[in-house]
Order: structure tokens, then sequence, then C-alpha cells
């Protein structure tokens, strides 16, 4: 299959019809270039808040409100993109108010068949804790697709071992991300590659660019595409598919192959995946003794 990683820039809407026309522009992009699984960045749903107005879109809680509400219309769209172009679709992450009296940060999964999956980031960032209010949501869950097993690390998520260790199962991990600074892209790619190389599967990054000055949430934003394995047998040896241009919108694409995954988690040189089990058990790791 050919996967596709957006760096996607965010947009002043007039109208819903321009934000569909966008979304549709860029799922054809995708589509005819040959992707089956497209990855839009966490967040980039923010740019629904100017359908609300100026006032709406530069108010922080105001904002979320406003996305929240516009997510049912969303799903909508995005499943009739997803069977009318017969792709996989993961779709911008939203804040979403869903029976709490906070949002959790979701990201919805949309299948051709008009299937969907939604998963919600498990560790928020100081920014969405001590600013934002966003608080944690479902546990973790494997897709399973008949482009193989899916799951989802939402930017932040990826940066710890133990999430990834519990999505071993998947083939393809997608790291939807929203990073301010180069220093936070970073992170996260990081993450998303150590992720790749210690569950000897695929990730994809996909990341909002540029500046979205009308937002209080999403105001400065660095990143691009990137498609990652783990740097052994049947992949490249720097561990990178694929990589886009900093700051630069547009998809980037590789070629994921199910069994070659299934080949380096086999037969690589080294079996990550598999020796994760060897490890000693949490709380046994470490000894404190003098030295002597």
């Amino acid at each position: 299959m050919k996967v596709a990683a957006a760096a996607y820039p965010l947009d002043w809407f007039d109208d819903w019809s321009a934000y569909e026309a966008k979304i549709t522009r860029w799922v054809k992009d995708a589509a005819d270039n040959g992707a089956t699984l497209l990855v839009f960045p966490e967040y980039a749903a923010m740019e629904l808040s100017t359908l609300d107005g100026a006032d709406v879109a530069g108010d922080l809680e105001q904002s979320l409100h406003a996305v929240s509400r516009r997510m049912p219309d969303v799903d909508a769209l995005h499943l009739k993109l997803a069977a009318e172009f017969g792709v996989h679709i993961l779709g911008a992450s939203a804040p979403v108010f869903d029976g709490g009296t906070r949002p959790v940060n979701r990201a919805t999964l949309y299948a051709p068949n008009g299937q969907k999956g939604f998963q919600d980031k498990q560790i928020m960032t100081m920014f969405e804790r001590d600013l934002w209010d966003v608080t944690g949501g479902c546990p973790l869950k494997v897709f399973d697709t008949e482009l193989g097993k899916i799951g989802i690390l939402i930017c932040y998520d990826s940066e710890f071992p133990l999430l990834g260790r519990a999505l071993a199962d998947v083939d393809i991990l997608l790291v939807p991300s929203c990073t301010e600074a180069l220093a936070g892209y970073w992170r996260v790619r990081i993450g998303a590659m150590a992720r790749a190389l210690e569950n000897q599967c695929v990730s994809v990054m996909s990341s909002i660019v540029g500046p979205a000055e009308w937002s209080e949430a999403v105001d400065q934003n660095t990143g691009m595409g990137g498609i990652f394995g783990p740097p052994d047998t049947g992949f490249p040896a720097t561990g990178v598919l694929a990589e886009g241009q900093l700051n630069e919108p547009g998809w980037t694409y590789a070629d994921v192959d199910l069994e070659a995954i299934a080949h380096v988690r086999r037969d690589g040189i080294v079996r990550n995946r598999t020796h994760w089990q060897e490890r000693p058990e949490p709380g046994k790791t470490v000894t404190i003794c003098p030295m002597q």
C-alpha cells in the first residue's frame, strides 16, 4: 500500500463549503497519487473555529466548543470522501466534548466501507492540561482493517515507550502531531522513530505547518510529514522511508509492505519486538547500591 502523511496548513473559512472544498482537494490529491491511507495532523480541526467568526476563533475556550460542535458534520464528510476515493483517512484530531465537562483530544479513522473508529489522546502536554484543560479519553485501541492492524498515538503519546508497547501488535502506527517549535517537532519525530524500532513496524507522522495568527491555540506550527520503519532487514538503514521539507505544505508518500514488516519481525538482524519481554519487571530494573 502507499501511505500519505500530511504537512497541513491551517486556513480561514468564511463558510462550510470552503472547508469541504479544501479537505476534498487534499484527499483527491493523495488518492490520485495512489495513496490508500491518509494521515492528517493533531488539532488541524481547529481551523473549523473560523466558521464562527474572529471572536470565537481567537478565544481558546470558545474555539474548543465551536470545533466540537462541528464534528458530526466532519465525520459525515470524511466518510463520504473515504467511500468516494476508496481510502482510509485518519482525520485531523479535534477537541471533543463527549459527555464530560472538559474535552478529549480525539482522532477518528474513517474506512471506505462506511465504518469509523476513534482514538483519544492519553497523556496531555503542559499546554493542554494547564491552559486548555483537555483530559485523557478512551484506552488505546488496535483497529483491524483491510490495510492491516493500525494504532494511533497522538503527538505527545508517541514519546512514551509503554504506550507504544501496548500497541505492539499493530503493523502501522499513526502519529498525528501539532508542534509549535522545532524542538517539539523533533521530540515527536524521535518518539515515532523509536516506536517503529521497538515494535518493528511502520510509523506515519503528520504535522501542522505555518502560522494561524487568528488562533490562541495553534498560532505557530513547525513540522513536516514523515514515514519511518525499523533500520533493519528490508528497510532503509536510516529508518526513514520518506520525509517532507520542513514547514512546506503537502503530502509525503511511502510504499509500505506488510510482508516486509512480518519478515523483519521474524528474521531481522535484531528482534526488538520479541526481546522486549526479556526486560526486568518494572520496579526491579534498578538496584541502588553503594560504591566500594
